[in-house]
């Protein structure tokens, strides 16, 4: 669950907008638009395979 305290003196734009960054940074808007259609068993596995290479190349420091 993500909260956001209004700061003093803060106008709502400017609370929607830290909220939205926060969103953003969690990753909702992936998870989201990744569950608001059906996906294919392969297409999920492949999406996952490619996930895990870039966290090991990235642990080996290729990227």
């Amino acid at each position: 669950m993500i909260r956001v305290k209004a700061r003093s003196g803060e106008s709502v734009e400017q609370l929607v907008r830290r909220f939205k960054k926060l969103c953003e940074k969690e990753g909702l808007n992936r998870d989201i638009k990744r569950t608001s259609y059906f996906e294919k068993p392969s297409e999920k596995r492949r999406r996952r395979q490619r996930k895990s290479i870039k966290r090991v190349a990235k642990e080996l420091g290729l990227f």
